[in-house]
């Protein structure tokens, strides 16, 4: 029941909260508004559900450092993504044919950031944490990152390589950033920061959706598996590699900070004495 509780909230803020995103697509400047409105309320909800379910502080979303960690969040998604996107460029994959609207990107903000929050709250908030608690780190990262890239097929032009990439570039890199620092606000800014810089700043499409209306209209072309063709660039082998590289460098960091879960393991029972 508290697994059920935990998921009703959160999933049924995050749905009516998108909804309510794209009943305001018109309107860029209200779609800001809005979609930080929504990101900040999915963020209430989970802490109250988390709060009244588990009967502890939800220290996961909690104010202490998160501004520290979900600016280097931030950073490090907007980084990556540059480095990528410097890669298929180098190699003729990537070109700007246009410079897009200020007002556009703005209202793009909140349009990710109410994105960003839901789904880093229902996979690494609640499915990470809640089979982490009965499998332990490997076992959740696994699950999570698998679920993370299969829900991407619905996006448009999803394929199965997309949703294989998506796996494993984002299911682990954010499984292991939540998994090495305990909190869900590193995992947000990364999430926020890879999206925006992808379609906000260089105007190529994410997942598969089209988010060519950035600071710059972007244009790929040349092969697929450097380019990430019309999946975006997360289908790109320089995402994949990337993200192997930062799952990686977070597991390690979690390895010396302690705070990977073994796996669990049954345990015996003591038989209990018989009488004769």
């Amino acid at each position: 029941m508290r697994v059920l509780k935990q998921v009703v909230v959160v999933v049924g803020v995050a749905a009516v909260g998108s909804q309510v995103v794209m009943a305001v697509e018109g309107s860029w400047p209200l779609r800001f508004v809005v979609g930080v409105a929504v990101a900040v309320l999915a963020l209430l909800a989970y802490a109250w559900v988390v709060r009244r379910t588990e009967h502890r502080a939800p220290v996961e979303v909690g104010r202490a450092r998160a501004g520290g960690a979900f600016g280097r969040g931030l950073l490090l998604g907007a980084l990556w993504c540059g480095a990528v996107i410097a890669c298929i460029a180098a190699g003729g994959g990537y070109r700007v044919e246009s410079v897009g609207s200020l007002t556009v990107v703005v209202g793009m903000v909140g349009f990710l950031a109410a994105g960003a929050v839901a789904e880093e709250l229902m996979f690494r908030g609640l499915l990470f944490r809640l089979v982490e608690e009965r499998t332990g780190t490997w076992v959740a990262l696994v699950v999570s990152a698998v679920l993370f890239g299969a829900i991407h097929l619905m996006n448009p032009d999803a394929s199965l390589w997309g949703a294989v990439a998506i796996a494993v570039e984002a299911g682990g890199v954010l499984g292991a950033a939540y998994a090495a620092t305990r909190t869900l606000w590193l995992p947000i800014g990364l999430h926020l920061g890879w999206n925006f810089a992808l379609g906000g700043v260089f105007g190529a499409e994410v997942s598969g959706s089209d988010m060519t209306q950035g600071l710059l209209h972007g244009v790929t072309s040349g092969p697929q598996i450097l380019t990430g063709g019309a999946f975006g660039p997360e289908g790109s082998i320089y995402a994949v590699a990337g993200g192997v590289v930062l799952t990686g460098a977070f597991l390690l960091l979690a390895h010396r900070r302690g705070t990977l879960v073994p796996m669990r393991r049954r345990e015996a029972r003591d038989a209990a004495p018989v009488t004769l």
